[in-house]
């Protein structure tokens, strides 16, 4: 699928990794619309690069199936959707504390696996209605799991459980998807120079960046935005999750 002729949602395109996708994908002549809740950053955004904005709640289906209507109205046509959306919590199976809490293991669950999921469904419903390209492709869809996926840590229970079924949906989901023409791949990032990891004081970004291979630096949203891209534009990629991780293994 070339770049001109895309037109993607992307979920938390208002900062982060979603951002950095957005804005690429706009330099190369894709049309966009973000989805987030942050109605301020994501207008402010949207309106510097070109792109279109629907604040939504991705757990939400209403919210979501207003967002693609919305986006098919705007565009014309979803072919894309590349799920940026999550959050994290810092939380340990039994703490000092207690127990983990059910709450916060839910929302991040709740975020970042079910929205995805959420958002996966209804794209597919519209891309479904598109005409097919010659190799009979309607449409593809890049979810966003980690490397917390494959070597969670200590105090990541929620992350890694949310994220590890973003990557295993990937493979059933192309499958369910087949008959529709629609790819379904998922990336797996490493430690990327997000907003939650900026806030760190840089000693610790640092030291962060002592853990991975090579090159010893964290990572850069422009470089998901760039294999997002590549998975677009290859129309042969489908039913994996990419690593993008300096060779990064977590402790």
């Amino acid at each position: 699928m070339l770049m001109q002729d895309t037109a993607a949602v992307i979920t938390g395109g208002a900062s982060g990794l979603g951002e950095a996708t957005a804005r690429l994908f706009r330099t190369s002549g894709a049309q966009v619309t973000i989805l987030d809740r942050d109605a301020t950053r994501g207008e402010s955004v949207a309106a510097e690069i070109g792109a279109t904005f629907v604040q939504t709640d991705v757990t939400d289906e209403a919210s979501v199936k207003a967002a693609i209507a919305t986006a098919v109205e705007s565009m014309g046509k979803i072919n894309a959707a590349i799920n940026c959306a999550g959050v994290g919590t810092a939380e340990k199976t039994l703490g000092r504390d207690g127990p983990h809490s059910l709450e916060h293991y839910n929302r991040v669950i709740g975020i970042n696996l079910v929205g995805t999921f959420n958002v996966a469904r209804l794209a597919a419903a519209e891309m479904a209605k598109n005409d097919p390209s010659e190799d009979g492709q309607r449409g593809v869809i890049v979810n966003t799991a980690s490397v917390a996926a494959f070597d969670g840590q200590k105090g990541q229970v929620a992350y890694a459980s949310s994220k590890a079924g973003i990557a295993g949906m990937s493979l059933p989901m192309a499958r369910d998807l087949s008959r529709e023409g629609i790819r379904v791949m998922a990336i797996a990032p490493g430690l990327f120079l997000t907003p939650m990891l900026m806030s760190l004081p840089e000693e610790v970004r640092a030291q962060l960046a002592e853990d991975v291979i090579c090159p010893r630096r964290l990572g850069k949203p422009s470089e998901y935005a760039a294999l997002a891209k590549f998975i677009v534009e290859s129309g042969y990629l489908n039913g994996e999750t990419i690593r993008i991780d300096g060779a990064l293994r977590m402790r």
